[in-house]
């Protein structure tokens, strides 16, 4: 896989920010998907010894969940540490990760957000847009924005709210466990995004896509240290 826009990785905040907002208007929250049948989870760590990424990207199959391709790739740290900008630091080694996997997926699932960000573009929305391919923020936390608890129940969910706009959805993929954050990243809408990740869910509080991308880390950083 290789992406269909390409931008500058060694900038400034100023200038990084400027790309955000450009990038953002090309964000598509509605449904364009093809027919689905990989799956690629992504996630991205940091190394405690130096100044190294590790990106992995897992492809599951659609229909078992099963994990049929794997990658990891790392990469030196190329920006600073900047709330927001995240994926400036994040998507590089990602990018790398993806042009070695020979599967490819028709949706990617970010350990991140998509469109639940300041400016409207977070991991899931600029990976989205530079690959042109339908993706989903499925994030551990929330970044910004207000919401009620959902009800206690798998598949219950309340929308997450900023400046008066929906801009996720709070969800609960088990029961009586803490809710996940799931925003539109690109070429879906926001009801799919919440249905891919409750399939995707049929065990844990994390899809699959992010909890294989999570372990392929860590067994990652074990064997190098």
């Amino acid at each position: 896989m290789e992406t269909l826009i390409t931008h500058p990785w060694n900038l400034n905040e100023t200038d990084a920010i400027k790309i955000q907002q450009e990038l953002a208007l090309k964000v598509i929250t509605v449904d364009a998907l093809p027919q689905i049948h990989y799956i690629a989870g992504v996630d991205v760590a940091y190394s405690e010894q130096s100044e190294k990424l590790i990106a992995a990207v897992v492809i599951l199959e659609s229909a078992s969940l099963k994990a049929v391709e794997s990658v990891v790739v790392e990469d030196t740290v190329r920006f600073p540490y900047i709330p927001g900008l995240f994926s400036f630091r994040e998507l590089p080694p990602i990018i790398k990760a993806f042009e070695k996997i020979k599967t490819v997926p028709q949706l990617v699932v970010c350990d991140g957000q998509g469109v639940a960000h300041p400016r409207r573009f977070g991991l899931a929305s600029h990976l989205g847009v530079l690959f042109d391919i339908p993706a989903i923020g499925c994030g551990k936390t929330r970044l910004l924005g207000d919401y009620t608890e959902p009800d206690q129940k798998r598949g219950s969910s309340s929308p997450l709210v900023d400046g008066g706009a929906v801009i996720g959805n709070v969800l609960r993929t088990q029961d009586n466990i803490r809710p996940i954050y799931i925003s539109v990243g690109h070429r879906i809408s926001l009801p799919t995004a919440c249905e891919w990740i409750l399939k995707l869910s049929p065990k844990y509080r994390l899809p699959e896509t992010t909890r294989q991308a999570d372990q392929l880390v860590r067994k990652h950083q074990k064997e190098s240290m």
